[in-house]
């Protein structure tokens, strides 16, 4: 009797070490952002990402596209709050949007870091119109021909 009662005890140890698990993992506000980032990419509607001076500025030194861009988050504990700046589309309808841009971060963050999505908020710094497009590729085929 003695021996079971030791293993039912090994048991409830090995228990409580699988409900901690995650205690011990933690994830960048880095990580969490580009999640994010690439989970924004993806919403039809959206123009792009609007960041800072500095992000602008490392992206053209590094040559490399931040996926982070325009994105703050804030995590404590196991909460996380995730703040998007974006520049719309002209046509698409705003609310709808930023409504995606809300189920597709909540839903990647949530599902790849095990955090709690309190809030996703969504804030819209610009309108990108056909006109601004044009300008832009006419700049890419300027600076390739030089």
């Amino acid at each position: 009797m003695s021996e079971e009662n030791q293993e039912k005890e090994e048991i409830i140890e090995i228990g409580e070490e699988i409900s901690t698990e995650n205690e011990g993992i933690q994830i960048s506000n880095d990580v969490v952002a580009v999640i994010a980032g690439v989970a924004v990419s993806e919403v039809s509607g959206v123009a792009g990402m609007a960041g800072g001076f500095a992000g602008g500025i490392s992206e053209v030194f590094s040559g490399k596209k931040n996926l982070a861009k325009g994105i703050k988050v804030e995590v404590a504990e196991n909460k996380a709050k995730i703040d998007v700046n974006i520049i719309v589309e002209y046509g698409s309808r705003i609310p709808d949007v930023a409504f995606e841009i809300q189920n597709r971060v909540k839903k990647a963050v949530e599902s790849m870091t095990g955090l709690k999505v309190e809030e996703v908020n969504v804030h819209v710094q610009g309108v990108n119109t056909d006109s601004t497009k044009e300008e832009a590729k006419q700049e890419e085929v300027e600076n390739k021909e030089e």
